[in-house]
């Protein structure tokens, strides 16, 4: 267990190169098992989330090795279909490798998932999917065993819902299903593309990703294939507001204006002046933020809602009373809890939140329960007077590489510690 420790009222400026896309690293690692050969990933965040997906390879049978932020995977080796109940815990995400494994093996093994602080995370749409395309599904004491009995078949699937990890699959076993799947209602994100644009490089044959309507011609196999992975725009925006809420300058290199466009218009309506260029977005923010009206988390290309917890505790400061509505997951408000013990007011109900602004917070010492939760306490804490401490760190490290060394180069006073209080950065 570690804690982070920090001295707010600080201001942040300075320029940052953001880490590469955890949400796009993750899926992509997992098609590796179905590119035979030796793939080489470049701009691999250092994450626990990450290292949890180096794990589930190396499980596999693939051979894995890391060098800085490039990753090796040798997925010749494959020997395995199953993926541990612990490794499943480890990573929540880990179901993405359920299109990977069926692809390549035929069979896949997985642990029931479970919920977790942002609310319960079915699986329903990929096995629904998984079954349009040939898979046949057995529970038996809290393990889902999918085989293809028959083969795979192509479908055209209407998603319920614009899944990403559904859409993300189905783009890992369609590629190679022989014929042409069409996604209907699929996922829109930028790293839908990413992953399309690794799996093509691999010889699949994926058309339209990132729109509502995918078309994949399969193929009998993937190679082995060289890529680098996106910049991660949920951490460039987190940046992006813990530099606003403290009154400071922050130009983000490497991330493209397109892939935040639904976070920028209410960085400007918070008093922030941006300006954009190709791949990097400068943000100079006034001494005090405004209020926002009102945010409703969408999917892509609406407002993110892994930017919502950041942003609430940014509006917690703003000079007037803001209202967040979260439409994605149900129980993403638990962070405003510990917001309010370090003075925020803000009130509840449902998917809802009212954020009346305070001019200051004080120090605490506060829990984070889930990734972007706990970034906003970081967020919260920069503002506020006093010391701060982030308990469950822990949970931070699975979506920001070295969150401590970043904010530190820009300014901020903060460090992190061990359960024994012994500082390791």
């Amino acid at each position: 267990m570690s804690e982070i420790i920090i001295e707010g009222s600080r201001r942040l400026t300075g320029e940052l190169t953001v880490q590469g896309s955890k949400n796009s690293v993750l899926p992509i690692l997992a098609a590796t098992v179905t590119a035979r050969g030796e793939n080489v990933i470049h701009n691999c965040p250092y994450l626990s989330d990450v290292e949890a997906a180096l794990e589930i390879l190396r499980k596999l049978g693939c051979k894995v090795k890391r060098e800085g932020h490039t990753v090796t995977v040798n997925s010749e080796t494959v020997t395995s279909s199953e993926i541990s109940e612990s490794l499943m815990h480890e990573m929540r995400s880990s179901v993405m490798f359920l299109g990977a494994i069926l692809g390549r093996t035929g069979k896949a093994v997985l642990s029931a998932p479970g919920g977790c602080e942002i609310g319960l995370r079915p699986i329903d749409i990929h096995i629904s999917a998984a079954e349009q395309l040939g898979a046949e599904l057995t529970e038996k004491c809290g393990k889902l065993s999918f085989r293809i009995p028959n083969g795979l078949r192509p479908a055209n699937i209407t998603l319920p819902f614009p899944s990403v990890g559904a859409t993300e699959n189905l783009l890992l076993l369609a590629s190679v299903t022989q014929g042409t799947t069409v996604i209907h209602n699929a996922a829109r994100e930028p790293e839908i593309k990413d992953l399309a644009d690794f799996l093509n490089l691999c010889g699949a044959r994926i058309a339209n990703a990132g729109e509502s309507t995918v078309y994949i011609t399969g193929v009998k196999e993937l190679h082995s294939a060289e890529y680098t992975v996106m910049t991660d725009r949920i951490a460039g925006c987190s940046y992006l507001l813990a530099a606003a809420v403290t009154g400071g300058s922050l130009r983000l290199n490497n991330l493209k204006p397109a892939h935040i466009g639904a976070v920028i218009p209410v960085l400007r309506e918070m008093g922030c002046s941006i300006v954009t260029e190709r791949n990097s977005v400068l943000l100079n923010a006034p001494e005090r933020l405004k209020r926002v009206r009102i945010i409703r988390t969408m999917p892509y290309p609406g407002f993110p809602t892994d930017i919502q917890a950041p942003m609430t505790a940014a509006l917690s400061v703003a000079d007037g009373t803001s209202a967040v509505i979260e439409n994605i997951f149900e129980s993403r408000f638990k962070h405003t809890g510990e917001l309010v013990r370090m003075g925020a007011v803000i009130h509840t109900e449902g998917r809802i939140a009212v954020i009346e602004g305070v001019r200051t917070l004080c120090g605490a010492r506060v829990r984070a329960r889930d990734l972007r939760g706990g970034f906003a306490l970081i967020t919260a804490a920069l503002k506020a007077q006093g010391k701060s401490t982030v308990t469950g760190a822990e949970h931070i490290y699975r979506g920001y590489e070295e969150p401590e060394k970043v904010l530190a180069s820009l300014g901020a006073e903060i460090k992190k510690v061990d359960k024994n209080g012994r500082k390791t950065n």
